[in-house]
């Protein structure tokens, strides 16, 4: 059985045909017992509970996790655990998906009869219908497959891909019936980027504190000091109230520098970029505040209130940082 490293190549496209092959002969299978399966779960007012043991429970766990992700309550109980208690974790109102290739798992088997105790409906997963998995099963969706790609026809290879491909196709489903939206999966990966697009808003990220304010009377020496201090780049002209007046950024003042007659001693307003674009809404999403800024192709917004008084700074780099696109 042992071969020459040049032939990996070609048993890696063997073994990626011959799981391809599965899928694709599955798909010539698939009946109305996955109609049936996704109205089962998607009538279902409890939980999906998967179920399996070996490489099917592991295949189960990740099925548990996608559904659960994807608005379907769901999550994995070993068997060998659910008869040494956690049978009490399935209530009345669930839906138990079981999973076994040979449909004899021992461990699974062990627990079938006290789940229809509950008079819930089961689905299996099983390449034999007439499997105990099957026989117990109120819907049974193949999982049948030619060879698995194990070269020793052992180790769940092909059965397993399938398996994790027909959860996946059903989670999808469910998807579907439930008009699960990409808010709604946001709301589920809170952490995730697509969370922090739909849900970080500009109050989220702005600076609020030790914003570097100047007054317009402010010297541009004393000003060039400030904007080094304030670590953003720019610092912000403001009246007595704190209403925005100007900004004036650490490139204008290079740019300044190469005007004429240019001076250390003069205000800095005679610089600055005076009624620059703010910000009122600091509910404004985070994502479309970086729209806005790239539109304008600058560094800093300005968060202001009604009255045009500051209330904090958004930075550009912030917005990067956190993931925000």
């Amino acid at each position: 059985m042992k071969h020459r490293r040049n032939d990996y190549i070609a048993i890696t496209k063997e073994t990626l045909q011959i799981e391809a092959d599965a899928l694709l002969n599955a798909m010539d299978r698939i009946s109305d017992e996955m109609n049936e399966a996704v109205e089962c779960v998607s009538s279902c007012k409890g939980k999906l509970i998967i179920t399996g043991v070996g490489k099917s429970g592991l295949i189960g766990a990740k099925m548990a996790a996608t559904f659960a992700s994807t608005g379907t309550p769901s999550f994995f109980l070993h068997p060998t655990e659910a008869l040494h208690g956690d049978l009490g974790m399935i209530g009345s109102e669930d839906v138990v998906l079981a999973i076994s290739y040979s449909g004899e798992s021992g461990e699974l088997s062990a627990i079938l009869p006290h789940i229809k105790r509950f008079n819930i409906p089961l689905i299996g997963m099983t390449r034999n219908a007439q499997s105990s998995l099957g026989k117990f099963s109120d819907i049974v969706l193949s999982i049948e497959i030619a060879k698995e790609a194990c070269p020793l026809g052992i180790a769940p290879t092909s059965s397993t891909t399938l398996t994790l491909a027909l959860g996946d196709a059903l989670a999808v489903c469910l998807m579907y019936a439930q008009d699960f939206q990409k808010e709604d999966f946001a709301s589920f990966h809170p952490g995730g980027a697509l969370g922090r697009q739909l849900f970080v808003k500009v109050s989220d990220l702005m600076r609020k504190e030790d914003l570097p304010f100047i007054s317009k009377e402010t010297l541009v020496k004393d000003a060039i000091l400030i904007i080094s201090e304030g670590r953003l780049g720019t610092a912000l002209l403001v009246d007595e109230n704190k209403t925005l007046l100007g900004l004036i950024s650490d490139g204008d003042i290079r740019r300044a520098l190469l005007q004429e007659g240019f001076s250390l001693e003069e205000k800095i307003s005679k610089y600055a970029t005076m009624n620059p674009m703010t910000i009122k809404d600091e509910n404004m999403l985070a994502s479309d505040a970086l729209v806005l800024i790239e539109k304008k192709k600058i560094q800093l917004m300005v968060v202001t209130d009604e009255n045009n008084s500051v209330k904090g700074v958004l930075h550009i780099h912030k917005l990067i940082e956190e993931g925000i696109k």
